[in-house]
Protein backbone atom coordinates (compact mmCIF):
# COMPACT_ATOMS: atom_id res chain seq x y z
CA UNK A 1 0.00 0.00 0.00
CA UNK A 2 1.32 3.43 -0.92
CA UNK A 3 1.59 5.93 1.89
CA UNK A 4 1.01 9.22 0.10
CA UNK A 5 0.46 11.93 2.66
CA UNK A 6 1.52 9.63 5.52
CA UNK A 7 5.07 9.68 4.17
CA UNK A 8 4.99 13.47 4.32
CA UNK A 9 5.71 13.16 8.06
CA UNK A 10 9.18 11.96 7.10
CA UNK A 11 9.80 15.45 5.70
CA UNK A 12 10.44 16.54 9.28
CA UNK A 13 13.83 14.85 8.81
CA UNK A 14 14.38 16.99 5.71
CA UNK A 15 13.48 20.12 7.66
CA UNK A 16 15.86 19.20 10.50
CA UNK A 17 18.61 18.60 7.94
CA UNK A 18 18.05 22.04 6.39
CA UNK A 19 18.03 23.78 9.79
CA UNK A 20 21.23 22.07 11.00
CA UNK A 21 22.91 22.72 7.64
CA UNK A 22 22.01 26.40 7.58
CA UNK A 23 22.87 26.90 11.26
CA UNK A 24 26.34 25.37 10.85
CA UNK A 25 26.97 27.44 7.72
CA UNK A 26 25.86 30.61 9.53
CA UNK A 27 28.22 29.80 12.41
CA UNK A 28 31.03 29.25 9.91
CA UNK A 29 30.44 32.54 8.08
CA UNK A 30 30.13 34.37 11.42
CA UNK A 31 33.38 32.98 12.86
CA UNK A 32 35.73 32.38 9.91
CA UNK A 33 37.17 34.54 7.18
CA UNK A 34 37.39 32.93 3.75
CA UNK A 35 40.10 30.21 3.76
CA UNK A 36 40.70 30.44 7.51
CA UNK A 37 41.42 27.01 8.93
CA UNK A 38 41.40 25.69 12.48
CA UNK A 39 43.02 22.31 12.90
CA UNK A 40 40.98 20.09 15.22
CA UNK A 41 42.88 16.81 14.83
CA UNK A 42 45.70 15.53 12.65
CA UNK A 43 43.14 14.65 9.97
CA UNK A 44 40.24 17.10 10.48
CA UNK A 45 39.93 20.90 10.32
CA UNK A 46 37.21 23.50 10.28
CA UNK A 47 37.55 26.03 7.50
CA UNK A 48 35.51 28.38 5.33
CA UNK A 49 35.39 27.77 1.62
CA UNK A 50 33.00 28.96 -1.08
CA UNK A 51 32.08 26.56 -3.87
CA UNK A 52 30.26 28.06 -6.88
CA UNK A 53 30.35 24.67 -8.59
CA UNK A 54 29.03 21.22 -7.80
CA UNK A 55 30.79 18.31 -6.07
CA UNK A 56 34.58 18.65 -6.12
CA UNK A 57 34.10 22.21 -7.53
CA UNK A 58 32.85 20.80 -10.84
CA UNK A 59 32.03 23.74 -13.16
CA UNK A 60 33.18 26.26 -10.54
CA UNK A 61 34.86 28.41 -13.21
CA UNK A 62 32.08 28.14 -15.81
CA UNK A 63 31.33 31.87 -15.91
CA UNK A 64 28.11 32.07 -13.88
CA UNK A 65 25.58 30.08 -15.92
CA UNK A 66 26.14 27.10 -13.65
CA UNK A 67 24.44 28.95 -10.76
CA UNK A 68 21.04 28.89 -12.51
CA UNK A 69 21.68 25.38 -13.80
CA UNK A 70 22.42 23.97 -10.32
CA UNK A 71 19.40 25.67 -8.78
CA UNK A 72 17.15 24.34 -11.56
CA UNK A 73 18.61 20.84 -11.22
CA UNK A 74 18.06 20.88 -7.45
CA UNK A 75 14.43 21.91 -7.90
CA UNK A 76 13.89 19.11 -10.44
CA UNK A 77 15.66 16.50 -8.30
CA UNK A 78 13.76 17.55 -5.16
CA UNK A 79 10.49 17.35 -7.08
CA UNK A 80 11.29 13.87 -8.33
CA UNK A 81 12.51 12.62 -4.94
CA UNK A 82 9.44 14.10 -3.23
CA UNK A 83 7.21 12.27 -5.74
CA UNK A 84 9.19 9.08 -5.04
CA UNK A 85 8.66 9.57 -1.30
CA UNK A 86 4.93 10.18 -1.87
CA UNK A 87 4.65 6.86 -3.79
CA UNK A 88 6.91 4.96 -1.39
CA UNK A 89 5.21 2.10 0.50
CA UNK A 90 4.78 2.98 4.17
CA UNK A 91 6.79 -0.01 5.39
CA UNK A 92 9.89 1.01 3.40
CA UNK A 93 11.20 3.23 6.18
CA UNK A 94 14.89 3.06 5.27
CA UNK A 95 14.09 4.30 1.79
CA UNK A 96 11.94 7.11 3.25
CA UNK A 97 14.80 8.22 5.52
CA UNK A 98 17.21 8.13 2.58
CA UNK A 99 14.92 10.17 0.35
CA UNK A 100 14.35 12.79 3.06
CA UNK A 101 18.10 13.15 3.64
CA UNK A 102 18.59 13.78 -0.09
CA UNK A 103 15.75 16.34 -0.13
CA UNK A 104 17.09 18.14 2.96
CA UNK A 105 20.64 18.25 1.65
CA UNK A 106 19.57 19.48 -1.77
CA UNK A 107 17.43 22.24 -0.22
CA UNK A 108 20.25 23.27 2.13
CA UNK A 109 22.75 23.73 -0.69
CA UNK A 110 20.16 25.38 -2.93
CA UNK A 111 19.45 27.99 -0.26
CA UNK A 112 23.17 28.84 -0.33
CA UNK A 113 23.21 29.10 -4.11
CA UNK A 114 20.21 31.44 -4.10
CA UNK A 115 21.41 33.64 -1.19
CA UNK A 116 25.14 33.70 -1.88
CA UNK A 117 25.72 32.41 -5.40
CA UNK A 118 27.90 29.64 -3.95
CA UNK A 119 27.77 26.89 -1.34
CA UNK A 120 29.51 27.41 2.01
CA UNK A 121 31.73 24.44 2.90
CA UNK A 122 33.49 24.13 6.24
CA UNK A 123 34.49 20.53 7.02
CA UNK A 124 37.92 19.49 5.81
CA UNK A 125 39.57 16.08 5.96
CA UNK A 126 43.32 15.95 5.36
CA UNK A 127 46.42 13.82 5.75
CA UNK A 128 49.81 15.52 5.60
CA UNK A 129 49.59 17.65 2.44
CA UNK A 130 46.63 15.75 0.94
CA UNK A 131 43.17 17.28 1.36
CA UNK A 132 39.70 16.04 0.54
CA UNK A 133 37.55 18.86 -0.87
CA UNK A 134 35.76 20.77 1.90
CA UNK A 135 32.12 19.82 2.46
CA UNK A 136 29.13 20.61 4.68
CA UNK A 137 26.13 19.04 6.46
CA UNK A 138 24.00 19.12 3.30
CA UNK A 139 26.70 17.21 1.40
CA UNK A 140 26.80 14.60 4.17
CA UNK A 141 23.01 14.26 4.08
CA UNK A 142 22.97 13.77 0.31
CA UNK A 143 25.83 11.27 0.44
CA UNK A 144 24.30 9.40 3.38
CA UNK A 145 20.92 9.33 1.65
CA UNK A 146 22.40 7.90 -1.54
CA UNK A 147 24.34 5.27 0.44
CA UNK A 148 21.14 4.25 2.25
CA UNK A 149 19.28 4.05 -1.08
CA UNK A 150 21.99 1.80 -2.50
CA UNK A 151 22.01 -0.34 0.65
CA UNK A 152 18.24 -0.68 0.45
CA UNK A 153 18.36 -1.49 -3.27
CA UNK A 154 20.94 -4.25 -2.84
CA UNK A 155 20.07 -5.67 0.58
CA UNK A 156 16.49 -4.57 1.31
CA UNK A 157 13.70 -7.12 1.38
CA UNK A 158 11.07 -5.77 -1.01
CA UNK A 159 9.07 -8.88 -1.93
CA UNK A 160 6.07 -7.92 0.18
CA UNK A 161 5.86 -4.52 -1.50
CA UNK A 162 5.77 -5.83 -5.04
CA UNK A 163 9.17 -4.40 -5.95
CA UNK A 164 11.30 -7.57 -5.98
CA UNK A 165 12.15 -9.21 -9.26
Amino acid sequence: MFAGKHNALWLILSAITVVVDQLTKWLTVSNFELYDERVITSFFSLTRRHNPGAAFSFLADAGGWQHVFFVAMAVLVCGYVFWWLWKNPTAMRLQAVALCLVIGGAIGNTIDRIWHGYVVDFLLLHYNTLQWPAFNVADMAITGGVILLLWDAFFGKHEQYGTAE
